[in-house]
């Protein structure tokens, strides 16, 4: 009898274990991940960031969770780059024109009239080109390209109609402190002035600078518009970002998991760029429902005069490279 009572407790005892174990393994943490970006949270780029932390959770069945901080939280573009490289953030958006300085070719889409429209910068995005240029920045950092996300085309605005180089004669622009936002307004003979983007709209009120140039997005979300009366449609760069992933993260996820996060950024960045896409189509009657003059250009005048600083041996992509983008 006692025997049989102490081998009912060993059972009980041993199911107890068994049932604690597999609640132990049901309930083991996720992998967490962060993304981090400098984007308002209102912008397509942080919505779909927050889609894709979704679609990872459950493409993974929980095992890997992504929280996503906008707005520079986390730092501005060169402490997230920096973070990323020492494991600190996993994922993050990176300017294709600020990643220059670590790989030359990953700029050539943001050049100056390199891109034509949306369905070109498409084309760019799925082709051999950027394919090349994804490895080449992956051997250059060790940091992997997941996508490549629109984020417009740029147009000046200003106080004044501008519908051709000339009338950008002396025009004190604001531009961000890259080489490659300096080409345009210095082959139209404006002066480009480089300040951070948190002092543009002060800066524009106060007649610091007379002009600026964003995608018209950017425009609205900072609202530009309050302080500017022009918009001219030059259209002069097509801008795009880069989703980037630290080679750390593989380590902390494994190679399925990973392949199932680069294959949903890729996701979002479409989706993100759809977004983008199609918002500049329907915000130039809404800036002239807010009181501003939209206008065309001559957009060939300003493709010529920038034309001759496109050509030289100093740009950090080939003149091949230039053709094949061109070709496309």
């Amino acid at each position: 009898m006692e025997l049989s009572m102490s081998t009912n407790r060993i059972a009980k005892t041993a199911a107890a274990l068994s049932l604690a174990l597999g609640l132990s393994a049901g309930v083991q943490a996720a992998t967490e991940l962060k993304w981090a970006h400098v984007y308002e949270p209102e912008h397509p780029y942080h919505t779909n960031a927050l889609w894709a932390a979704e679609q990872v959770k459950t493409r993974t069945n929980g095992r890997v969770e992504i929280n996503v901080f906008p707005s520079s939280s986390l730092g501005k573009e060169i402490d997230i780059n920096e973070g990323l490289n020492f494991g600190a953030v996993d994922i993050i958006y990176s300017g294709a024109a600020f990643s220059e300085q670590f790989y030359g070719p990953v700029s050539i889409s943001n050049y100056p009239f390199m891109v034509r429209d949306y369905d070109h910068w498409k084309s760019y995005r799925d082709s051999d080109l950027f394919s090349e240029i994804k490895e080449g920045y992956k051997t250059a950092t060790g940091n992997e390209i997941t996508a490549l996300t629109y984020y417009g085309q740029r147009h000046v605005t200003s106080n004044k109609a501008i519908t051709k180089p000339e009338d950008m004669e002396g025009l004190k622009i604001r531009v961000p402190n890259a080489p490659l936002f300096m080409l345009f307004p210095k082959a139209t003979g404006a002066n480009p002035t480089p300040l951070a983007f948190s002092e543009v709209y002060l800066a524009l009120q106060q007649g610091v600078v007379d002009a600026q140039e964003n995608p018209l997005p950017t425009i609205k979300f900072k609202k530009f518009y309050e302080v500017q009366s022009h918009i001219s449609l030059t259209g002069h760069i097509t801008i795009s970002s880069l989703t980037l992933i630290s080679p750390i993260t593989k380590g902390k996820v494994g190679d399925e998991d990973y392949a199932i996060i680069a294959a949903v950024t890729d996701e979002a960045s479409l989706r993100a760029s759809e977004e983008i896409n199609l918002s500049e189509q329907q915000l130039g009657s809404w800036f002239e429902e807010q009181g501003l003059t939209v206008l065309e250009v001559d957009k060939q005048a300003f493709q010529d005069a920038v034309a001759p600083m496109l050509t030289g041996d100093d740009l950090p992509f080939t003149q091949a490279q230039t053709q094949r983008l061109k070709a496309l």
